[in-house]
């Protein structure tokens, strides 16, 4: 028990068994308050006049720029190992929504 001393900083973090499969996205809309962040993924189906909110995310305006820095760094060296991603459109088109592009054919 002596050895098994913990971080006092270390949180313990639990993945409910629903959570576990995740959620698709191939959309997200960003939009914000005074005091909040508002992040909807969101799966948009081929052809399909609707969309559906997978998920919300609301944070405070800190947690979103420190989610900003997590992801720049994520794919800096998610393209250190497996190469630059290719950008489908020019970036900066839609402020607040990013519409993954969706492969054609497929259902």
């Amino acid at each position: 028990m002596a050895n098994e001393q913990q971080n006092p900083n270390q949180i313990k973090i639990e993945l409910p068994k629903e959570e576990l499969q995740g959620r698709y996205a191939n959309m997200a809309m960003i939009a914000h308050g005074p005091n909040d962040f508002f992040l909807d993924m969101i799966l948009r189906g081929p052809n399909m006049p609707q969309a559906r909110v997978q998920s919300r995310i609301i944070m405070a305006p800190q947690h979103a720029k420190e989610l900003m820095f997590a992801l720049q760094d994520n794919i800096r060296r998610y393209e250190q190992t497996f190469g630059e991603i290719q950008m489908k459109r020019p970036a900066g088109g839609n402020s607040g929504i990013m519409d993954f592009p969706l492969p054609k054919g497929q259902a």
